[in-house]
């Protein structure tokens, strides 16, 4: 699945338990056709996507909270994510071998889920034990804490990750010190065979009984194998194959715009003789943020943005038909970007 996201063969595949011990780390291009069409209508010399980090840590077995399978290092792999990325295994193949020598998704992902809940019940336990202590002593920090830590440790007792918790953006900034894992967003790949690929991540929800487990939206179905062989064809030749399996673009694909909806990430545009670019930020950003993404002194320098949504851009035919149509809005410091912005950043 790494292999296939990077077009290469950085990861070693092999048919045994913990092939992976360092991580395998590489830099996945966004699909986003809306560039090509800011190329065409700017004379742009080159198209840049933005791109989304992808790392390749080894399973995680039961007991690995207490460091089974290696299991203390691969979890200290983890906290440095900003999401976790379940692949889970939805296929029969009695050729290749599963460390529970069984097939059930539905356990794999308990034991995952629950040994990050122990190991998130370790820090737990000390840090309750030291905000008490702070908030005896009046610290108004650790008053706010305690309560959202004794949440956690409710949650825990029923199993919940911190991320069902539904904690609010305050909650998890008092927390932030912990490094929690389970406050992280997990997105669920279900790895299924070649004829399966174009089921819904609802209906492998209900028929593996995940209900409890796994939101659908954070859901993508995908086959391995069918991904590998795409990662080997030119376009003309993948459009030919996805068509043979019913598919409409490569689950790789959706995999990365489910990352992009799992943490909040939007694009914003920027379109020029040298190049069209797309950049990524947080939903809500504000444009000094935005024009910080393009160079750090736009931030600090920031006077305002000319901002024209994207199908305005297309239909007006870009920058020098935008302005003078008057869709070329210009936007200070408040300003909070939108998806499909295109952005020109006016700086001191």
């Amino acid at each position: 699945m790494f292999n296939a996201l990077l077009k290469s063969q950085l990861a070693e595949a092999a048919n045994f338990a913990f092939t992976t011990i360092e991580p395998n780390v590489g830099i996945v291009e966004v699909p986003d056709e809306r560039l090509n069409k800011l190329a065409e209508i700017e004379n742009s010399a080159r198209v840049v996507p933005t791109t989304i980090k992808f790392v390749d840590i080894a399973g995680i077995i039961s007991g690995a909270h207490k460091g089974e399978g290696l299991g203390n290092k691969f979890l200290s792999h983890i906290r440095e994510v900003d999401a976790i990325a379940q692949v889970v295994r939805c296929f029969e193949n009695d050729k290749v071998m599963h460390v529970g020598g069984k097939v059930d998704p539905k356990s794999d992902i308990e034991t995952i889920e629950t040994e990050l809940i122990l190991a998130d019940l370790e820090t737990l336990n000390k840090k309750i034990i030291s905000t008490e202590k702070d908030a005896r002593s009046g610290f108004k920090t650790a008053i706010a804490a305690l309560p959202i830590y004794k949440k956690i440790e409710t949650g825990f007792g029923e199993g919940k990750t911190i991320a069902k918790l539904n904690l609010s953006e305050d909650d998890k900034e008092l927390i932030q010190d912990a490094n929690f894992l389970t406050v992280k967003p997990f997105i669920y790949v279900f790895n299924v065979q070649e004829e399966d690929a174009t089921e819904m991540s609802e209906d492998l929800v209900e028929k593996f009984e995940l209900e409890s487990l796994v939101d659908p939206n954070q859901a993508v179905v995908i086959s391995a194998k069918i991904e590998e062989e795409l990662s080997q064809l030119p376009e003309a030749d993948q459009r030919e194959l996805l068509g043979e399996y019913g598919l409409e673009k490569p689950g790789l694909n959706r995999l990365v715009e489910v990352a992009y909806t799992t943490l909040d990430l939007i694009s914003f545009l920027t379109a020029g003789e040298m190049e069209a670019r797309a950049w990524t930020v947080r939903r809500g950003a504000k444009a000094p943020e935005a024009a910080g993404k393009i160079h750090t002194d736009f931030e600090k320098k920031f006077i305002k943005a000319e901002v024209v949504a994207y199908d305005d851009f297309v239909g007006l035919g870009g920058w020098a038909k935008a302005k003078p149509a008057g869709k070329a809005r210009l936007e200070g410091k408040q300003y909070e970007v939108k998806d499909g912005d295109v952005l020109f950043v006016h700086h001191g």
